[in-house]
């Protein structure tokens, strides 16, 4: 049987390309020397915050837009997705912070101790209030990849190597910086904890001038805490420093993860172009989908829709950029 389309790359942006096209009738192959996903790429070591209105704070607006949607494609998939929104907080001496971060960004409201405690009462000890954006989601990105290499699976299409056929659709994130001269590395460190005496149900992010944090329940006691944001396209060495900043930063938060047992340590980095938008061009007949940076599983659906609109009814993408 012939085929319509080659992806390369096996990360969130390749998978969700895969699916898109094979969930419109395309024939595809997904070809990564790596194989499945696994202990290897940034997409293994993402927190899996569906959060388009807290990353308003610093990104570009068709992130928050496009994100938006989001939600509704990984839970379309069949992933399991958790809507509880997700809390920002702010230790008092940075309650300024709190401000800050409520002017640059929408669809939040204020909420006082009582409201926090009804939402997570192991936080309402320390914190007098925090922004509750209700809108917001969750998943697991290891199961969401696992979801959709399985689901691939049932279609007859296995994550495999070899030569490409028909039309190529390079997703390789920054191993792709062979063919796009402006894709830069941003490192990032994280850490997973098992804290059992911890009970939270939604992400939480405490901000702080120097070092801001997101945890990230993954259920039975587990936490991913990232993550540190690092001009470097180094993809290996955590850095004590960087391990300490984020644990005692999680220790801040509530004195139980003090008591945590680490789990794992990551470190990889995210691809990004100079306006860390994500893109798709053409080169030498190569379509690339690329530069999805710190918003991976929020944007990668969005992203992916596009291609296949691209592809297979001739529409230009929003974030297309021409290539001479």
């Amino acid at each position: 049987m012939s085929v319509d389309f080659t992806i390369k790359g096996a990360g969130v942006a390749g998978l969700c390309v895969a699916t898109e096209l094979a969930r419109r009738g395309a024939t595809v192959r997904v070809l990564d020397p790596n194989g499945a996903p696994g202990e290897h790429g940034c997409s293994w070591w993402a927190g899996g915050m569906l959060a388009p209105d807290c990353e308003g704070e610093v990104a570009e607006e068709p992130v928050v837009r496009l994100g938006r949607g989001a939600a509704e494609w990984w839970a379309a998939q069949g992933v399991d997705v958790t809507y509880k929104g997700s809390l920002v907080l702010a230790l008092g001496r940075d309650r300024q912070e709190l401000d800050r971060f409520a002017r640059r960004t929408e669809n939040h409201e204020m909420i006082d101790k009582a409201a926090l405690s009804a939402l997570e009462p192991h936080l309402a000890e320390r914190f007098s209030r925090a922004l509750y954006m209700e809108a917001e989601a969750h998943l697991n990105p290891r199961k969401a990849l696992g979801h959709l290499v399985s689901d691939l699976a049932q279609r007859g299409i296995e994550i495999t190597s070899g030569e490409p056929e028909g039309q190529v659709i390079d997703c390789r994130g920054l191993s792709a910086r062979d063919s796009l001269a402006d894709l830069r590395g941003v490192k990032g460190e994280m850490v997973v904890l098992r804290a059992p005496d911890v009970t939270l149900g939604r992400p939480i992010r405490l901000l702080h001038p120097r070092f801001p944090l997101y945890i990230v329940p993954r259920g039975d006691g587990i936490f991913m805490l990232g993550a540190t944001q690092i001009e470097s396209g180094e993809r290996s060495r955590a850095t004590v420093r960087s391990v300490m900043e984020l644990l005692n930063t999680a220790y801040a938060l509530h004195p139980a993860f003090g008591e945590a047992e680490l789990l794992e340590i990551g470190v990889d980095a995210r691809p990004a172009f100079p306006d860390n938008l994500p893109r798709i061009t053409s080169r030498g007949g190569v379509i690339y989908v690329n530069g999805l940076f710190r918003h991976g599983y929020l944007l990668a659906p969005a992203m992916a829709q596009m291609t296949a609109d691209l592809v297979m009814d001739g529409k230009q993408p929003e974030l297309w950029k021409d290539v001479a």
